[in-house]
């Protein structure tokens, strides 16, 4: 029993737990981006190609949220499932590119 005591003391040194205060941040935040892209495209009144570029922008922008506060990819030993995801982003823009080339040609 004692292994399993010092085992689990051994982990929780090395994981520090960080509490809600981030997670409130990164929500407000989240919450934020989403007001303001709905302001953006309610206002009508601005250059339609500037709202698309600015939409994408912010939807990258929470992406990066989501995936640093929620999914804890911030975090140490997630590298895989970076360059997974990584990898499929290369993957469908592929894709994606050879469609439209596709239906050009």
């Amino acid at each position: 029993m004692s292994n399993q005591h010092s085992a689990v003391e051994e982990q929780s040194k090395h994981h520090k737990h960080e509490g809600p205060k981030k997670h409130i941040i990164a929500f407000i935040f989240s919450i934020l981006l989403t007001v303001i892209a709905f302001a953006m495209v309610a206002a009508g009144e601005i250059n339609t190609t500037f709202i698309y570029i600015f939409l994408v922008a912010m939807a990258m922008l929470q992406v990066f949220i989501q995936m640093g506060f929620w999914m804890h990819m911030k975090d140490r030993g997630h590298i895989f499932p970076i360059v997974s995801i990584l990898f499929g982003v290369v993957v469908v823009f592929t894709i994606v590119i050879m469609a439209e080339y596709w239906a050009w040609w």
